[in-house]
């Protein structure tokens, strides 16, 4: 864990008041959010792009300074061991992962850097970050005294900052959310508060871990350890933007190659709406009283025209356009983001 956030008031909230309208917040107003779930990685020393562009399924040798890839860490089976950030800082390269994950991330590292000029230090205890998100972020980033310029998905700078919080100097980062509305600010753990105070103060609504769940279903987004296990494959989760077929060679490549030259996978990620009762994650979704898939994570999301019940899970290649049931609900696919 993150030590300089544990005495943090913000820190794994599960809300501040109610998470509906928290929710709500962030997605026509603005909401500010405790980080410190994510742990930070730094890789330094000569051959550290090379090195990790031959770990993980993004391209890191064409990664420009000051951007960023989402990727993911494979075995060699090409199951899913982590997903995971990872940024060109100029002298060194950022990962940001799951605090969760940190531990099992920096022993898979460990048993692969063996000859190379690489060194892997965890700096979560002096870089912590903060999150805001919503469509009226970048208001409120300007009130709050951060003057930042548009930015691309997963660009960072270093802003201008005339905020009350005194930070000097912090790094703001934005997302790669379906929404475009999200941002991140890292900065040293001694300025959480004062920012998180200044944010507020300029019409950030504190947002805690309920409401995020339910913006993170409503955007289809899946989670590591929830919708991505290590039995999954990284064409099963949909998720293309972590990977890419032109880079060389990597931990994992020949499988995730040999599928997309079959052109197919078994099973897909994907979003459902439900007409009935909510399912719980794992119940099993039917297509003519067979199995066909799975339910990883559901929510009622209470939205402006009312609540939509919607699930997230995978579904069989061959249940494609047959009706779907799970218990006595009805799904139906959707588009993500479903909200």
């Amino acid at each position: 864990m993150n030590t300089a956030l544990q005495a943090s008031a913000t820190q794994g909230k599960d809300a501040f008041g109610e998470a509906r309208a928290e929710f709500r917040a962030l997605i026509s107003g603005c909401g500010v959010y405790d980080l410190g779930a994510r742990s930070k990685i730094r890789l330094t020393g000569a051959d550290r792009t090379r090195w990790l562009n031959g770990m993980v399924t993004n391209n890191i040798r064409d990664l420009a300074p000051n951007h960023g890839v989402y990727a993911f860490l494979l075995n060699a089976q090409g199951h899913i061991q982590s997903d995971l950030y990872a940024y060109n800082m100029g002298d060194s390269l950022l990962l940001d992962v799951d605090a969760q994950l940190r531990d099992k991330v920096l022993a898979h590292f460990d048993k692969f850097i063996i000859m190379d000029d690489v060194e892997v230090a965890d700096v979560s205890s002096t870089l912590s970050a903060i999150g805001i998100a919503g469509p009226q972020t970048k208001s409120v980033l300007k009130a709050a005294g951060v003057q930042a310029p548009d930015l691309a998905p997963l660009e960072l700078c270093t802003p201008t900052c005339d905020c009350a919080c005194g930070c000097l100097q912090c790094t703001v980062v934005r997302g790669d959310d379906p929404a475009g509305s999200s941002y991140e600010i890292w900065l040293s753990p001694d300025k959480m508060k004062p920012t998180w105070a200044a944010l507020t103060a300029a019409g950030a609504t504190a947002v805690g871990t309920d409401a995020l769940e339910l913006r993170r279903i409503s955007w289809g987004v899946p989670r590591y350890g929830v919708d991505i296990r290590e039995r999954d494959l990284p064409q099963e989760t949909g998720q293309a933007r972590a990977l890419n077929f032109a880079k060389g060679c990597y931990l994992g490549q020949e499988i995730v190659e040999r599928i997309r030259s079959r052109g197919a996978v078994h099973r897909q990620f994907g979003a459902f709406t439900v007409e009935g009762a909510l399912p719980a994650p794992g119940t099993k979704i039917q297509a003519d009283e067979k199995d066909a898939g799975e339910i990883t994570s559901s929510a009622h999301l209470p939205l402006p025209e009312g609540d939509r019940a919607v699930a997230l899970g995978y579904l069989r290649r061959e249940a494609a356009g047959k009706n779907l049931r799970v218990g006595t609900a009805a799904l139906k696919p959707a588009t993500i983001p479903v909200a």
